[in-house]
């Protein structure tokens, strides 16, 4: 009888073992592509959807990585377009990943989900803030780490200053941000009825003024880092997105040809990048840098390997 149940007992934790193999077991990576025209395949595919990885509300947040990401897209874009590497990319690394449309009407597709081009104060910036409540009431988390590209650094910084993000935002990351604002001469500068994008971002605009009050976009207890490209073909200057932290601030600024001459990223390929990538995973989680590659880089296309 004893030996019966000694047997029992080791078939039964074998199956308990089994079980929680099989539970602990990692999900297949989704593929990564490093080229922006696979976005705009995404955004063909499914004008309306969700690039792949992202806005999984039954994920959970792991103990090694506990604050969900938020991507933030940039002005006339959306998520499928600016997403479809980051995504799966942060995804596959074991964060909880959420894509926001921001800053939009309704379109016809291809153009669904086509935003950022409204009011970043009326509208970019509220709609991140109730984006940011649904994700942590969906996951429990109790702060968010914010990854922009363009347009978008200036939704993160308004939502952080006056929306009250600041008590919900751990990290800030900014692609090719633009808190000093861009120049554009006057002879190009065009405004036409309702398109915020096309004033909010320039230099000296009452938001970009708002954004910097006090000297800089920084705020204590977020930690920044900033990564451009000096072959930015939008934003002008492209050192608009490297403003200085003052002391006690932690911002990190990155230009990615430093070590690297031949990443010629342009505005778009800079978010597509194995190197932009790595410089993202580590500015998440600098505890566990990750090795950041150096390659050739094709403008508006991205990485060639």
């Amino acid at each position: 009888m004893r030996t019966m149940r000694l047997v029992i007992a080791a078939a039964a934790a074998l199956l308990l073992g089994a079980a929680g193999v099989a539970h602990a077991a990692p999900t297949t990576p989704l593929p990564v592509p490093y080229n922006f025209p696979a976005n705009l395949g995404n955004q063909l595919a499914d004008p309306a959807g969700s690039p792949p990885g992202t806005n999984d509300w039954s994920c959970r947040p792991s103990t090694a990585h506990p604050d969900p990401v938020v991507l933030v897209h940039g002005g006339f874009a959306s998520p499928q377009v600016e997403w479809g590497t980051l995504g799966p990319l942060l995804h596959n690394a074991g964060y909880c990943v959420y894509a926001l449309a921001w800053g939009g009407d309704p379109l016809p597709a291809p153009f669904t989900s086509f935003g950022g081009y409204r009011s970043v104060k009326t509208v970019g910036g509220p709609e991140l803030s109730t984006f940011v409540q649904r994700v942590l009431q969906s996951t429990g988390a109790r702060k968010v780490s914010l990854v922009s590209h363009s347009f978008g650094s200036l939704v993160d910084a308004y939502y952080t200053r006056y929306l009250g993000g600041a008590d919900h935002v751990s990290a800030v990351i900014s692609l090719a941000g633009l808190y000093r604002g861009v120049t554009v001469p006057e002879s190009m500068r065009v405004n036409p009825p309702g398109c915020a994008v096309c004033t909010e971002p320039l230099a000296g605009s009452e938001l970009v003024r708002a954004i910097n009050a006090g000297g800089n976009p920084y705020l204590p207890g977020i930690r920044y880092t900033n990564v451009v490209t000096q072959y930015d073909d939008t934003v002008s200057p492209y050192t608009s997105g490297l403003v200085p932290g003052r002391p006690g601030q932690q911002v990190t600024n990155i230009v990615v040809q430093q070590g690297c001459p031949q990443d010629w990223s342009n505005h778009q390929a800079i978010i597509v990048t194995r190197r932009t990538g790595a410089f993202v995973r580590n500015a998440l989680d600098p505890a566990h840098p990750v090795p950041v590659p150096c390659e050739t880089v094709i403008p508006s296309y991205g990485g060639v390997r």
